[in-house]
C-alpha cells in the first residue's frame, strides 16, 4: 500500500490553518472582553456622574411643583403618606454639640420652635448639611436674620439662620459639608447661634430625629417621613399643640456604628442588650449581615 505523505502533510497544514482563524478570533474576543468591561465601567460611572449633576441641578424635582428664590417654606401641594428620606453623604452643619433652644413650643413666646438652636460664635464656618441646590439666600430683620435655604435631592430643605455673612449665592450647586455662612447674631436673636431647621415639603421635622449634634452623627442612615396618620409630624399637628405644653422629649437614640468583625452577638454584648431587642430596633432579622460604617440603634 502506498501512501501519499506529501500530499497529507500539505491536507493537515490546510486544516490546521482552518482551525486557526476561530482559535485568532477567540484570543482577540479574549483579549477585548477587559477593554469592553472598563468601557462599560467608565460609561456607568460617566452616567452615574451625569445622573447627579441632574440631580443636584434640579434637586427632588418630582416632590416639589416649583422652585422660587421667595417663599422659605411654603407648598400647596399634597403630602405623601410616607417618604424615605436618605441621610448618607451627610454632613453636619457645625461642629459644636451644644444645643441652646430645642424644637417645640416655647412657653415663653407662646409659639412653635420650628427648629434647633445651636451654639456658634460669630465668624464660625457653617455648612452644608446635604449636596444640593441653593434656593434662597436672604434677610429678615424679625426672623432669621440672614439666612439660606438649601433644597436637596433626598427631599429636604434644610435652612440656617442668623448668619453673620452670606458665602453663596441663590441658584448655586453645593456639595455636602460646602461652607455656606459664617455664625452670627442678625435677626431675631439674643445671642449668637446657628437656628438649624430640616423640612419636607415645607412641613418642619425636628432636626433632633434626623441629626444627633452630641453624637455628631445622623441617627440611622435612613428616615421615614409619614402624614396623616397618628404620630405624624405636620404642621397641623403642631398646630394642635401649641396651646399646651408640649410632652417631655424622648430620651435620646442611643447608635451603634458597625466596625469589621462586628454582628448583632457581639454589638448586643457590648452594650448589654439582646438580639432580638436589636433586630426590633433596627428592623433587622437574626441573619442580617451587617455591613462596615452601619449604623445599628441599641437604644
Amino acid at each position: 500500500m502506498f501512501f501519499n505523505f506529501k500530499g497529507l502533510k500539505t491536507g493537515t497544514i490546510a486544516v490546521l490553518a482552518m482551525l486557526s482563524i476561530p482559535v485568532a478570533g477567540q484570543d482577540l474576543l479574549a483579549r477585548q472582553a477587559p477593554i469592553d468591561k472598563k468601557m462599560r465601567a467608565v460609561d456607568s460611572v460617566a452616567l452615574q456622574r451625569l445622573i447627579g449633576d441632574e440631580q443636584l441641578e434640579n434637586p427632588a424635582f418630582g416632590l416639589y411643583p416649583d422652585w422660587n428664590n421667595q417663599y422659605a417654606h411654603h407648598y400647596d401641594v399634597e403630602l405623601p403618606e410616607e417618604y424615605k428620606i436618605d441621610l448618607r453623604h451627610f454632613c453636619m452643619p457645625t461642629p459644636s454639640r451644644r444645643i441652646t433652644s430645642n424644637y417645640g413650643y416655647r412657653a415663653s413666646f407662646r409659639r412653635q420652635h420650628k427648629g434647633l438652636d445651636i451654639k456658634v460664635y460669630i465668624g464660625d464656618t457653617i455648612r452644608s448639611a446635604f449636596s444640593g441646590k441653593v434656593r434662597i439666600v436672604n434677610y429678615e430683620r424679625r426672623g432669621y436674620g440672614k439666612y439660606v435655604v438649601i433644597r436637596h435631592p433626598n427631599g429636604l430643605e434644610t435652612i440656617y439662620g442668623h448668619l453673620s455673612k452670606h458665602l453663596v449665592k441663590e441658584n448655586q450647586i453645593v456639595k455636602a459639608g460646602e461652607p455656606i455662612g459664617l455664625g452670627g447674631n442678625t435677626g431675631r436673636s439674643t445671642g449668637s447661634h446657628l437656628h438649624f431647621e430640616t423640612r419636607f415639603l415645607g412641613v418642619a421635622i425636628n432636626p433632633a430625629e434626623m441629626f444627633d449634634f452630641v453624637a455628631q452623627d445622623v441617627t440611622g442612615d435612613y428616615y421615614i417621613f409619614r402624614s396623616g396618620k397618628k404620630g405624624s409630624r405636620t404642621d397641623v399637628a403642631a398646630k394642635t399643640t401649641a396651646s399646651r405644653p408640649m410632652p417631655k422629649a424622648r430620651p435620646r437614640t442611643k447608635i451603634h456604628r458597625v466596625k469589621a468583625g462586628e454582628n448583632l452577638s457581639v454589638i448586643a454584648a457590648k452594650y448589654g442588650t439582646t438580639i432580638s431587642k436589636l433586630c426590633k430596633l433596627n428592623g433587622l432579622s437574626r441573619k442580617s449581615v451587617l455591613r462596615i460604617g452601619q449604623i445599628i440603634k441599641y437604644s
